[in-house]
Protein backbone atom coordinates (compact mmCIF):
# COMPACT_ATOMS: atom_id res chain seq x y z
CA UNK A 1 0.00 0.00 0.00
CA UNK A 2 1.29 3.43 -1.37
CA UNK A 3 0.89 6.41 -1.77
CA UNK A 4 2.55 10.14 -2.29
CA UNK A 5 2.29 12.77 0.35
CA UNK A 6 3.04 16.05 -2.27
CA UNK A 7 4.50 18.71 -0.78
CA UNK A 8 2.38 22.15 0.15
CA UNK A 9 3.75 23.35 2.84
CA UNK A 10 0.17 23.50 4.57
CA UNK A 11 1.30 21.57 7.72
CA UNK A 12 -0.44 23.50 10.83
CA UNK A 13 0.01 20.96 13.19
CA UNK A 14 2.55 20.80 16.02
CA UNK A 15 3.86 16.90 15.68
CA UNK A 16 4.05 15.15 18.59
CA UNK A 17 6.94 13.09 18.55
CA UNK A 18 6.03 9.90 20.65
CA UNK A 19 7.30 7.89 17.94
CA UNK A 20 10.98 8.93 18.27
CA UNK A 21 12.86 9.86 21.45
CA UNK A 22 13.85 13.48 21.99
CA UNK A 23 17.57 12.42 20.69
CA UNK A 24 16.81 10.43 17.87
CA UNK A 25 14.43 13.47 17.31
CA UNK A 26 16.25 16.45 16.71
CA UNK A 27 19.01 13.81 15.00
CA UNK A 28 16.09 13.50 12.37
CA UNK A 29 15.32 16.45 11.82
CA UNK A 30 18.80 18.52 11.78
CA UNK A 31 18.99 15.48 8.83
CA UNK A 32 15.69 16.96 7.43
CA UNK A 33 17.10 20.35 7.52
CA UNK A 34 20.17 19.25 5.97
CA UNK A 35 18.56 17.66 2.94
CA UNK A 36 16.73 21.38 2.58
CA UNK A 37 13.57 20.28 4.02
CA UNK A 38 11.29 22.61 5.51
CA UNK A 39 10.61 21.21 9.07
CA UNK A 40 6.73 21.91 8.80
CA UNK A 41 6.82 19.87 5.75
CA UNK A 42 8.73 16.77 7.42
CA UNK A 43 6.44 17.30 10.88
CA UNK A 44 3.25 17.45 8.63
CA UNK A 45 3.98 14.08 6.66
CA UNK A 46 5.16 12.46 10.20
CA UNK A 47 1.91 13.06 11.80
CA UNK A 48 -0.30 12.66 8.67
CA UNK A 49 1.24 8.66 8.49
CA UNK A 50 1.56 8.46 11.97
CA UNK A 51 -1.79 8.79 14.28
CA UNK A 52 -4.02 6.21 14.77
CA UNK A 53 -7.21 5.99 12.70
CA UNK A 54 -8.76 9.45 11.74
CA UNK A 55 -12.70 9.89 13.64
CA UNK A 56 -15.20 9.55 11.37
CA UNK A 57 -18.36 11.86 10.27
CA UNK A 58 -21.38 10.46 8.70
CA UNK A 59 -23.35 12.89 6.53
CA UNK A 60 -26.98 11.69 6.40
CA UNK A 61 -30.40 12.83 4.97
CA UNK A 62 -33.38 12.03 2.89
CA UNK A 63 -32.63 12.04 -0.98
CA UNK A 64 -31.92 15.88 -2.54
CA UNK A 65 -31.20 17.61 0.75
CA UNK A 66 -27.56 18.29 -0.27
CA UNK A 67 -25.21 15.90 1.39
CA UNK A 68 -22.75 15.19 -1.47
CA UNK A 69 -22.53 19.49 -1.91
CA UNK A 70 -22.17 19.72 1.82
CA UNK A 71 -19.45 17.34 1.44
CA UNK A 72 -17.93 18.72 -1.37
CA UNK A 73 -17.88 22.01 0.79
CA UNK A 74 -16.17 20.33 3.82
CA UNK A 75 -13.13 18.77 1.54
CA UNK A 76 -12.69 21.87 -0.34
CA UNK A 77 -13.17 20.38 -4.05
CA UNK A 78 -15.76 19.35 -5.90
CA UNK A 79 -15.88 15.13 -5.66
CA UNK A 80 -18.78 14.20 -4.42
CA UNK A 81 -21.08 13.66 -7.47
CA UNK A 82 -24.07 15.99 -7.49
CA UNK A 83 -26.82 16.65 -9.93
CA UNK A 84 -30.27 18.06 -9.07
CA UNK A 85 -32.31 15.35 -8.43
CA UNK A 86 -32.89 12.46 -6.03
CA UNK A 87 -30.81 9.34 -5.39
CA UNK A 88 -27.41 10.18 -7.44
CA UNK A 89 -25.42 9.12 -4.53
CA UNK A 90 -25.61 5.23 -3.78
CA UNK A 91 -22.65 3.98 -2.19
CA UNK A 92 -20.96 5.14 0.99
CA UNK A 93 -17.96 7.37 -0.41
CA UNK A 94 -15.31 8.20 2.15
CA UNK A 95 -13.07 11.74 2.04
CA UNK A 96 -10.29 12.45 4.03
CA UNK A 97 -11.20 16.42 4.83
CA UNK A 98 -9.50 18.57 7.40
CA UNK A 99 -10.65 22.16 9.42
CA UNK A 100 -8.84 24.30 12.09
CA UNK A 101 -6.07 21.89 11.65
CA UNK A 102 -7.88 18.60 12.77
CA UNK A 103 -8.32 15.58 10.02
CA UNK A 104 -11.03 13.59 9.73
CA UNK A 105 -12.85 11.28 7.17
CA UNK A 106 -16.30 12.37 6.00
CA UNK A 107 -18.72 9.26 4.55
CA UNK A 108 -21.12 11.03 2.19
CA UNK A 109 -24.15 8.63 2.05
CA UNK A 110 -27.05 7.71 -0.29
CA UNK A 111 -30.76 9.53 0.49
CA UNK A 112 -32.12 7.44 3.53
CA UNK A 113 -35.99 6.22 3.01
CA UNK A 114 -37.90 3.83 5.16
CA UNK A 115 -40.14 1.28 3.73
CA UNK A 116 -38.53 0.98 0.48
CA UNK A 117 -37.55 -2.02 -1.81
CA UNK A 118 -34.89 -2.95 -4.31
CA UNK A 119 -32.14 -0.52 -4.83
CA UNK A 120 -33.44 2.61 -2.38
CA UNK A 121 -33.54 -0.15 0.39
CA UNK A 122 -29.95 -1.04 -0.25
CA UNK A 123 -28.75 2.44 -0.44
CA UNK A 124 -30.62 3.02 3.07
CA UNK A 125 -29.09 0.14 4.17
CA UNK A 126 -25.57 2.00 3.49
CA UNK A 127 -26.45 4.69 5.27
CA UNK A 128 -27.61 2.86 8.32
CA UNK A 129 -24.41 1.14 8.08
CA UNK A 130 -22.55 4.51 7.90
CA UNK A 131 -24.42 5.42 10.96
CA UNK A 132 -23.62 2.67 12.98
CA UNK A 133 -19.63 3.05 11.31
CA UNK A 134 -19.35 6.77 12.47
CA UNK A 135 -17.93 8.43 15.18
CA UNK A 136 -20.62 11.72 15.03
CA UNK A 137 -23.12 12.22 12.33
CA UNK A 138 -24.44 15.50 10.35
CA UNK A 139 -27.87 14.96 9.57
CA UNK A 140 -28.66 17.16 6.79
CA UNK A 141 -32.30 18.71 6.60
CA UNK A 142 -34.11 21.23 3.69
CA UNK A 143 -34.63 23.98 5.92
CA UNK A 144 -36.83 25.42 3.16
CA UNK A 145 -39.27 22.40 3.23
CA UNK A 146 -38.61 21.69 6.71
CA UNK A 147 -39.14 18.08 8.73
CA UNK A 148 -40.80 15.28 6.97
CA UNK A 149 -42.40 12.10 8.27
CA UNK A 150 -38.85 10.63 6.63
CA UNK A 151 -36.77 13.15 8.62
CA UNK A 152 -38.52 12.18 11.58
CA UNK A 153 -37.73 8.56 11.17
CA UNK A 154 -34.33 9.54 10.77
CA UNK A 155 -34.21 11.33 13.53
CA UNK A 156 -35.69 7.73 15.80
CA UNK A 157 -32.64 5.90 14.06
CA UNK A 158 -30.34 8.56 14.78
CA UNK A 159 -31.32 8.29 18.60
CA UNK A 160 -31.60 4.56 18.48
CA UNK A 161 -27.71 4.77 17.24
CA UNK A 162 -26.81 7.19 20.27
CA UNK A 163 -24.00 8.57 18.13
CA UNK A 164 -23.46 12.47 18.77
CA UNK A 165 -25.48 14.27 15.84
CA UNK A 166 -24.61 17.97 14.39
CA UNK A 167 -28.42 19.54 12.55
CA UNK A 168 -27.25 21.29 9.64
CA UNK A 169 -30.24 23.19 8.37
CA UNK A 170 -29.45 23.33 4.87
CA UNK A 171 -30.44 25.69 1.95
CA UNK A 172 -30.25 28.72 4.14
CA UNK A 173 -29.36 31.09 1.62
CA UNK A 174 -29.75 34.75 3.75
CA UNK A 175 -30.92 36.24 6.80
CA UNK A 176 -34.65 35.52 5.81
CA UNK A 177 -34.18 31.77 5.64
CA UNK A 178 -33.22 31.03 9.32
CA UNK A 179 -36.78 31.31 10.81
CA UNK A 180 -37.05 28.38 8.86
CA UNK A 181 -34.48 27.27 10.60
CA UNK A 182 -35.55 27.96 13.82
CA UNK A 183 -38.29 25.41 12.88
CA UNK A 184 -35.92 22.21 13.00
CA UNK A 185 -35.12 22.65 17.16
CA UNK A 186 -38.91 20.79 16.77
CA UNK A 187 -37.10 17.41 16.23
CA UNK A 188 -35.37 17.35 19.31
CA UNK A 189 -31.67 16.96 17.65
CA UNK A 190 -30.18 20.55 19.66
CA UNK A 191 -29.55 23.73 17.72
CA UNK A 192 -29.80 23.56 14.11
CA UNK A 193 -27.13 25.05 12.12
CA UNK A 194 -28.46 27.57 9.23
CA UNK A 195 -25.68 26.46 6.20
CA UNK A 196 -26.15 27.30 2.27
CA UNK A 197 -23.82 24.07 1.17
CA UNK A 198 -24.03 25.48 -2.16
CA UNK A 199 -22.71 28.88 -1.41
CA UNK A 200 -20.90 28.44 1.86
CA UNK A 201 -22.77 30.33 4.06
CA UNK A 202 -22.62 28.76 7.84
CA UNK A 203 -20.42 26.13 6.78
CA UNK A 204 -17.46 27.41 9.17
CA UNK A 205 -19.99 27.48 12.54
CA UNK A 206 -21.25 23.74 11.58
CA UNK A 207 -17.91 22.59 11.36
CA UNK A 208 -16.59 24.33 14.53
CA UNK A 209 -19.81 22.19 16.43
CA UNK A 210 -18.79 18.85 14.43
CA UNK A 211 -15.31 19.72 15.78
CA UNK A 212 -16.87 19.78 19.41
CA UNK A 213 -18.22 15.90 19.10
CA UNK A 214 -15.52 14.30 16.72
CA UNK A 215 -13.13 12.79 19.15
CA UNK A 216 -9.46 13.45 18.45
CA UNK A 217 -7.68 10.90 16.04
CA UNK A 218 -5.77 8.27 18.97
CA UNK A 219 -2.17 8.76 19.31
CA UNK A 220 0.53 6.15 17.66
CA UNK A 221 1.25 3.91 20.22
CA UNK A 222 4.06 1.83 19.32
CA UNK A 223 4.38 -2.11 20.00
CA UNK A 224 1.32 -2.17 22.65
CA UNK A 225 -1.38 -4.58 22.44
CA UNK A 226 -5.05 -3.19 23.02
CA UNK A 227 -6.01 -4.10 26.04
CA UNK A 228 -8.19 -7.24 26.73
CA UNK A 229 -8.25 -10.23 24.42
CA UNK A 230 -6.84 -9.90 20.95
CA UNK A 231 -9.59 -10.14 18.27
CA UNK A 232 -9.43 -12.58 15.40
CA UNK A 233 -11.96 -12.09 12.43
CA UNK A 234 -12.55 -16.02 10.94
CA UNK A 235 -13.39 -13.94 7.13
CA UNK A 236 -14.00 -16.11 3.57
CA UNK A 237 -16.52 -16.76 0.92
CA UNK A 238 -19.74 -19.07 2.31
CA UNK A 239 -19.73 -22.34 3.29
CA UNK A 240 -15.46 -22.64 3.57
CA UNK A 241 -15.53 -23.87 6.79
CA UNK A 242 -15.69 -20.58 9.18
CA UNK A 243 -18.43 -22.12 11.44
CA UNK A 244 -17.08 -25.18 11.60
CA UNK A 245 -13.67 -23.74 12.47
CA UNK A 246 -14.59 -21.64 15.18
CA UNK A 247 -16.23 -24.72 16.73
CA UNK A 248 -13.44 -26.65 16.51
CA UNK A 249 -11.01 -24.75 18.32
CA UNK A 250 -13.75 -23.64 20.91
CA UNK A 251 -14.03 -27.31 21.63
CA UNK A 252 -17.51 -27.29 21.52
CA UNK A 253 -20.60 -26.60 19.06
CA UNK A 254 -20.75 -22.54 19.68
CA UNK A 255 -22.27 -21.62 16.77
CA UNK A 256 -24.76 -23.36 13.68
CA UNK A 257 -23.08 -25.18 11.46
CA UNK A 258 -25.32 -26.25 8.30
CA UNK A 259 -23.93 -27.37 4.47
CA UNK A 260 -26.32 -24.58 2.95
CA UNK A 261 -23.97 -21.78 2.19
CA UNK A 262 -24.99 -18.49 4.06
CA UNK A 263 -26.06 -20.11 7.39
CA UNK A 264 -24.15 -17.24 9.35
CA UNK A 265 -25.89 -13.84 8.94
CA UNK A 266 -24.39 -11.92 11.80
CA UNK A 267 -20.73 -11.91 13.00
CA UNK A 268 -20.89 -14.12 16.51
CA UNK A 269 -18.37 -13.23 19.14
CA UNK A 270 -16.74 -15.81 20.95
CA UNK A 271 -14.26 -15.88 24.03
CA UNK A 272 -12.27 -19.00 23.65
CA UNK A 273 -9.03 -20.25 25.26
CA UNK A 274 -6.71 -21.37 22.84
CA UNK A 275 -2.27 -21.92 22.94
CA UNK A 276 -2.57 -21.18 26.93
CA UNK A 277 -3.73 -17.54 25.81
CA UNK A 278 -7.60 -15.49 25.89
CA UNK A 279 -8.82 -14.95 22.07
CA UNK A 280 -11.90 -12.91 20.75
CA UNK A 281 -12.66 -15.14 17.70
CA UNK A 282 -15.66 -13.43 15.44
CA UNK A 283 -17.79 -16.21 12.95
CA UNK A 284 -18.71 -13.53 10.03
CA UNK A 285 -20.93 -14.35 7.49
CA UNK A 286 -19.72 -15.76 4.03
CA UNK A 287 -19.22 -12.61 1.36
CA UNK A 288 -20.69 -13.86 -1.45
CA UNK A 289 -19.76 -10.86 -4.53
CA UNK A 290 -19.34 -6.76 -4.39
CA UNK A 291 -21.53 -5.63 -1.69
CA UNK A 292 -23.42 -3.25 -4.38
CA UNK A 293 -24.78 -6.43 -6.34
CA UNK A 294 -25.81 -8.13 -3.05
CA UNK A 295 -29.34 -7.79 -1.96
CA UNK A 296 -31.79 -8.51 1.62
CA UNK A 297 -30.11 -10.40 3.92
CA UNK A 298 -26.73 -10.85 2.28
CA UNK A 299 -26.20 -7.38 2.15
CA UNK A 300 -26.82 -6.13 5.41
CA UNK A 301 -24.56 -9.55 6.25
CA UNK A 302 -21.75 -8.35 4.09
CA UNK A 303 -21.95 -5.07 5.97
CA UNK A 304 -21.60 -6.39 9.32
CA UNK A 305 -18.52 -8.63 8.07
CA UNK A 306 -16.83 -5.37 6.83
CA UNK A 307 -17.37 -3.57 9.96
CA UNK A 308 -16.35 -7.16 11.81
CA UNK A 309 -12.96 -6.56 9.95
CA UNK A 310 -12.46 -3.10 10.81
CA UNK A 311 -12.77 -4.00 14.71
CA UNK A 312 -10.50 -7.26 14.43
CA UNK A 313 -6.70 -7.19 14.58
CA UNK A 314 -5.94 -9.87 12.37
CA UNK A 315 -8.12 -11.47 9.69
CA UNK A 316 -7.84 -15.50 9.48
CA UNK A 317 -8.99 -15.80 5.66
CA UNK A 318 -10.20 -19.05 4.64
CA UNK A 319 -10.08 -20.35 1.44
CA UNK A 320 -11.35 -23.83 0.37
CA UNK A 321 -8.52 -25.90 -0.46
CA UNK A 322 -10.39 -28.40 -2.41
CA UNK A 323 -12.09 -25.62 -5.20
CA UNK A 324 -9.94 -23.27 -7.37
CA UNK A 325 -8.77 -20.13 -5.85
CA UNK A 326 -11.42 -17.60 -6.82
CA UNK A 327 -11.58 -13.93 -7.75
CA UNK A 328 -13.76 -13.24 -4.69
CA UNK A 329 -11.03 -14.78 -2.84
CA UNK A 330 -8.85 -12.54 -3.89
CA UNK A 331 -11.50 -9.85 -3.20
CA UNK A 332 -11.58 -10.95 0.23
CA UNK A 333 -7.87 -10.86 1.35
CA UNK A 334 -7.99 -7.01 -0.70
CA UNK A 335 -10.50 -6.00 2.11
CA UNK A 336 -8.11 -7.15 4.99
CA UNK A 337 -5.42 -6.00 3.53
CA UNK A 338 -7.17 -2.36 2.49
CA UNK A 339 -8.44 -1.99 6.13
CA UNK A 340 -5.07 -2.36 7.21
CA UNK A 341 -5.31 -5.79 9.37
CA UNK A 342 -2.91 -8.35 9.69
CA UNK A 343 -3.57 -11.42 8.42
CA UNK A 344 -3.41 -15.09 8.28
CA UNK A 345 -4.50 -17.16 5.36
CA UNK A 346 -6.16 -20.67 6.73
CA UNK A 347 -6.62 -23.63 3.57
CA UNK A 348 -9.50 -25.43 4.98
CA UNK A 349 -10.59 -29.06 3.98
CA UNK A 350 -6.97 -29.66 3.67
CA UNK A 351 -7.74 -33.33 4.85
CA UNK A 352 -10.17 -33.99 0.80
CA UNK A 353 -7.07 -33.05 -0.92
CA UNK A 354 -5.14 -35.69 -3.38
CA UNK A 355 -1.78 -35.25 -4.71
CA UNK A 356 -2.22 -33.65 -7.83
CA UNK A 357 -4.90 -31.37 -6.25
CA UNK A 358 -2.12 -29.98 -3.89
CA UNK A 359 0.29 -29.55 -6.48
CA UNK A 360 -2.00 -27.70 -8.44
CA UNK A 361 -3.23 -25.84 -5.40
CA UNK A 362 0.75 -24.66 -5.03
CA UNK A 363 0.68 -23.42 -8.67
CA UNK A 364 -2.56 -21.20 -8.10
CA UNK A 365 -1.20 -19.59 -4.42
CA UNK A 366 2.33 -18.69 -6.38
CA UNK A 367 0.31 -17.12 -9.36
CA UNK A 368 -3.24 -15.91 -7.71
CA UNK A 369 -2.15 -15.00 -4.33
CA UNK A 370 1.88 -13.57 -5.27
CA UNK A 371 0.78 -10.15 -3.86
CA UNK A 372 0.36 -11.57 -0.25
CA UNK A 373 3.06 -13.90 -0.37
CA UNK A 374 4.24 -12.42 3.58
CA UNK A 375 1.01 -13.68 4.88
CA UNK A 376 1.61 -17.07 7.36
CA UNK A 377 -0.65 -19.58 5.61
CA UNK A 378 -1.78 -22.81 7.44
CA UNK A 379 -2.91 -25.87 6.37
CA UNK A 380 -6.12 -27.33 8.04
CA UNK A 381 -9.01 -29.38 8.81
CA UNK A 382 -11.98 -27.86 10.84
CA UNK A 383 -13.79 -30.85 10.60
CA UNK A 384 -10.92 -32.86 11.83
CA UNK A 385 -9.10 -30.85 13.97
CA UNK A 386 -5.64 -31.64 11.43
CA UNK A 387 -2.82 -29.03 12.14
CA UNK A 388 -5.30 -26.72 14.56
CA UNK A 389 -2.65 -26.17 16.80
CA UNK A 390 -0.60 -24.34 14.12
CA UNK A 391 -3.45 -21.46 14.27
CA UNK A 392 -2.14 -19.57 17.07
CA UNK A 393 1.47 -19.55 16.12
CA UNK A 394 0.42 -18.02 12.54
CA UNK A 395 -1.76 -15.69 13.95
CA UNK A 396 0.96 -14.55 16.81
CA UNK A 397 3.50 -14.20 14.13
CA UNK A 398 0.83 -12.20 11.87
CA UNK A 399 0.40 -9.50 15.10
CA UNK A 400 4.64 -9.47 16.45
CA UNK A 401 5.05 -8.10 12.52
CA UNK A 402 1.77 -5.77 13.03
CA UNK A 403 3.21 -4.41 16.03
CA UNK A 404 6.85 -4.23 14.10
CA UNK A 405 8.93 -0.95 15.17
CA UNK A 406 12.68 -0.29 13.33
CA UNK A 407 14.22 2.22 14.99
CA UNK A 408 14.61 5.33 12.44
CA UNK A 409 18.65 5.38 12.72
CA UNK A 410 18.90 1.48 12.29
CA UNK A 411 16.40 2.29 8.74
CA UNK A 412 18.27 5.02 7.87
CA UNK A 413 21.24 2.66 7.76
CA UNK A 414 19.43 0.05 5.72
CA UNK A 415 18.09 2.68 3.27
CA UNK A 416 21.59 4.04 2.24
CA UNK A 417 23.23 0.63 1.87
CA UNK A 418 20.11 0.16 -0.52
CA UNK A 419 20.23 2.88 -2.35
CA UNK A 420 23.95 2.93 -2.58
CA UNK A 421 23.56 -0.92 -3.73
CA UNK A 422 20.25 -0.36 -5.76
CA UNK A 423 19.83 3.11 -7.10
CA UNK A 424 16.74 4.22 -8.63
CA UNK A 425 16.46 4.27 -12.43
CA UNK A 426 17.01 7.36 -14.64
CA UNK A 427 14.10 8.79 -15.56
CA UNK A 428 13.85 11.77 -18.28
CA UNK A 429 17.66 12.54 -17.09
CA UNK A 430 17.15 12.65 -13.46
CA UNK A 431 18.12 10.10 -10.64
CA UNK A 432 15.66 10.55 -7.79
CA UNK A 433 16.93 9.31 -4.59
CA UNK A 434 15.31 8.32 -1.02
CA UNK A 435 17.43 10.45 1.15
CA UNK A 436 15.66 9.27 4.19
CA UNK A 437 12.95 8.15 6.12
CA UNK A 438 10.97 7.26 9.78
CA UNK A 439 8.84 4.59 10.45
CA UNK A 440 5.83 6.77 11.71
CA UNK A 441 3.70 3.95 12.83
CA UNK A 442 2.27 0.46 13.42
CA UNK A 443 -0.44 -1.23 13.27
CA UNK A 444 0.09 -1.91 10.39
CA UNK A 445 3.47 -0.49 10.10
CA UNK A 446 3.56 2.91 8.32
CA UNK A 447 6.93 4.53 7.04
CA UNK A 448 7.48 8.43 5.49
CA UNK A 449 10.37 8.27 3.00
CA UNK A 450 11.69 11.62 2.24
CA UNK A 451 13.14 11.81 -1.42
CA UNK A 452 14.26 14.43 -4.04
CA UNK A 453 12.20 13.31 -6.61
CA UNK A 454 9.02 11.09 -7.75
CA UNK A 455 9.65 7.60 -6.84
CA UNK A 456 8.27 5.41 -9.10
CA UNK A 457 5.60 2.58 -8.20
CA UNK A 458 7.97 -0.62 -9.18
CA UNK A 459 10.84 1.11 -6.79
CA UNK A 460 8.87 1.43 -4.20
CA UNK A 461 7.76 -1.81 -4.26
CA UNK A 462 11.36 -2.80 -4.02
CA UNK A 463 11.45 -1.19 -0.63
CA UNK A 464 8.77 -3.07 0.72
CA UNK A 465 9.71 -6.36 -0.25
CA UNK A 466 13.79 -5.11 0.78
CA UNK A 467 12.38 -3.68 3.96
CA UNK A 468 10.62 -7.64 4.43
CA UNK A 469 13.53 -9.70 3.92
CA UNK A 470 15.90 -7.35 6.29
CA UNK A 471 13.06 -6.87 9.54
CA UNK A 472 10.21 -9.67 9.02
CA UNK A 473 6.99 -7.26 9.03
CA UNK A 474 5.40 -11.04 8.05
CA UNK A 475 1.46 -11.29 8.30
CA UNK A 476 1.27 -7.46 7.93
CA UNK A 477 0.54 -5.03 5.10
CA UNK A 478 3.22 -2.10 5.14
CA UNK A 479 2.21 1.38 4.00
CA UNK A 480 4.66 3.71 2.41
CA UNK A 481 4.50 7.21 1.98
CA UNK A 482 6.76 9.56 -0.11
CA UNK A 483 7.77 13.12 0.07
CA UNK A 484 9.26 15.19 -2.30
CA UNK A 485 11.93 17.44 -1.64
CA UNK A 486 10.32 21.27 -3.13
CA UNK A 487 12.89 23.16 -5.31
CA UNK A 488 14.63 25.13 -3.00
CA UNK A 489 12.70 28.71 -3.14
CA UNK A 490 9.75 27.47 -4.56
CA UNK A 491 7.87 28.96 -1.89
CA UNK A 492 9.16 32.12 -1.51
CA UNK A 493 7.26 34.27 -4.54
Amino acid sequence: MNDDIQPDGSAEHEYEHGALGDAEYAEFMELAAEEGFDIEDVEGAIEAAGHGPLPVLAVVGRPNVGKSTLVNRMIGRREAVVEDRPGVTRDRVTYEAEWAGRRFKVVDTGGWEQDVLGIDASVAAQAEYAIEAADAVVFVVDAKVGATDTDEAVVRLLRKAGKPVVLCANKVDGPSGEADAAYLWNLGLGEPHPVSALHGRGTGDMLDAVLEVLPDAPEQSFGTAIGGPRRVALIGRPNVGKSSLLNKVAGEERVVVNELAGTTRDPVDEIIELGGKTWKFVDTAGIRKRVHLQQGADYYASLRTAAAVEKAEVAVVLIDAAESISVQDQRIISMAVEAGRSMVIAFNKWDTLDEERRYYLEREIETELGQVAWAPRVNVSARTGRHMEKLVPAIETALAGWETRVPTGRLNAFLGELVSAHPHPVRGGKQPRILFGTQAGTKPPRFVLFASGFIEAGYRRFIERRLREEFGFEGTPIHISVRVREKRGAKKK
